[in-house]
């Protein structure tokens, strides 16, 4: 694998692409401690230690800011306005026929699904910046800190129009940024900077489950995290690469005097197929409530029962809906993401069947079958993979430490093996070795 990180590097065009992403990663990286005008870093500083391992609500955009968010730095919001977006667009392409037939009309309809994904990323961005200076100001955004109210000295409104632009521009650098890595580096940009996001939290992560331990200074307890973390890593690889190959065979078409077809393929139906999405619509579903509760005056039995029963990670309510949200979305994505009957036209279109199926209407139906089938253990092995930070809670007293598991590794994993598929199918066009023998 050395050897291929040599020859990746002495390849010109590829030492181009990959030294470029690692300049704007570098950017992305420095702007991610750039503090926005108006803001006390001195309190946020304090806070923020004040606060470590227990980020509440904001923990999962917390995440994919890589720590920006509370450091309420130029690039607080991240990548998640963007993530957002995509995702709405994404849901809506299935409704709004006219988004529908942009998507089937190719490349010219895709890059305007993607300039309709930039307006809608910047109008989110507005609308999270906004919401974030407000949480700033009342002192909710450090529940507990002594000086929280203090964050932002100033509460003029020139200040907090300034506070919201410089937000709405660093999401939109960010979403520059990964469009530019896209373009002219390895991999898809947006998950290349989400990738770096999250894995900038986990020494501090690491370094804190060390500094909580008691056994031999909190090196066992480090050492057991890490040894779980590798075995995970090898779970997660080992479903995000299962998959069920349904067969297809092309009857031979004879045009004029060539024969086209007569091949066999298959269409690959991963067990894992809506990926890490139904983890976000379900966090992103449980936090509405505990944030309406958050900034509710006064004390109702409809805000206790919330407060005493979603939003601690451990408490079985939560649990128990966090899974069932989850297994749900995945369902839900899968029928919304793969259409069975549009992939059954497209294959007796061209002559495609699949071998005991007739063509069309039972084609459909099979599909529909095997993907049911298929989607129950990828969205069970979601549901538990989510679930691992609220089973180390028992051993290591804040879930908010525990890295390995959840969001973060789902997309750890997934980016980390579609960029090295990306390098290795750059090296294979100039040697028969790829990247990993």
């Amino acid at each position: 694998m050395l050897t291929a990180f040599a020859r990746a590097f002495r390849t010109p065009d590829l030492r181009k692409k990959l030294l470029f992403t690692l300049g704007i990663i570098v950017i992305y990286r420095v702007g991610t401690h750039i503090p926005i005008p108006g803001v006390d870093y001195t309190s946020v500083q304090r806070c923020v230690d004040e606060a470590s391992g227990n980020q509440g609500l904001f923990g999962l955009v917390n995440m994919f800011s890589g720590g920006a968010l509370l450091q309420i730095t130029i690039f607080a919001l991240g990548i998640m306005p963007y993530i957002t977006a995509s995702i709405i667009l994404q849901l809506l392409t299935v409704v709004i026929p006219r988004l529908e037939a942009l998507k089937k009309e190719g490349q010219a309809g895709t890059a305007k699904i993607t300039q309709y994904t930039r307006y809608l990323t910047v109008a989110l961005a507005i609308l999270q910046g906004t919401g974030l200076v407000a949480t700033a100001r009342s002192g909710a955004l450090f529940s507990g800190c002594s000086v929280a109210s203090s964050i932002v000295p100033d509460q003029a409104i020139f200040t907090t129009i300034t506070m919201v632009i410089c937000m709405t521009a660093g999401t939109a650098m960010v979403m520059w940024l990964g469009e530019l890595i896209t373009d002219r580096g390895i991999g898809n940009g947006m998950s290349i900077l989400m990738f770096i996001s999250i894995a900038a939290t986990f020494p501090s992560a690491l370094w804190a489950i060390k500094k909580q331990g008691t056994l031999a200074d909190g090196w066992i307890e480090f050492g057991t995290v890490i040894l779980v973390g590798l075995v995970m890593v090898g779970l997660v690889v080992f479903v995000e690469q299962a998959q069920r190959r349904v067969p297809v065979q092309y009857a031979k078409r004879m045009i004029g005097r060539r024969s086209y077809g007569g091949t066999s393929t298959y269409i690959p139906l991963k067990v894992n197929q809506a990926g890490v999405i139904p983890v976000i619509f379900a966090s992103s579903l449980l936090y509405i409530p505990a944030l309406v509760a958050q900034f509710s005056s006064g004390q109702s039995g409809w805000k206790t029962w919330i407060e005493t029963n979603l939003t601690k990670g451990d408490h079985p309510i939560y649990i128990s809906m966090y899974f069932l949200l989850i297994v749900f979305f995945a369902f839900f994505y899968v029928a919304i993401s793969f259409n069975p009957e549009e992939v059954a036209d497209n294959m007796k279109k061209y002559g495609g069947f699949i071998p005991g199926i007739r063509a069309g209407r039972p084609t459909a139906e099979y599909l529909s079958y095997v993907l049911n089938r298929i989607t129950w253990p990828g969205s069970l092995y979601l549901g538990l993979i989510a679930l691992v930070p609220t089973m180390a809670l028992v051993g290591f007293g804040a879930s908010q430490n525990f890295p390995f598991g959840g969001t973060s590794i789902l997309i750890i994993v997934g980016v980390g093996l579609e960029t090295v598929k990306q390098i290795e199918s750059q090296l294979q066009q100039r040697n028969y070795e790829g990247f990993l023998r």
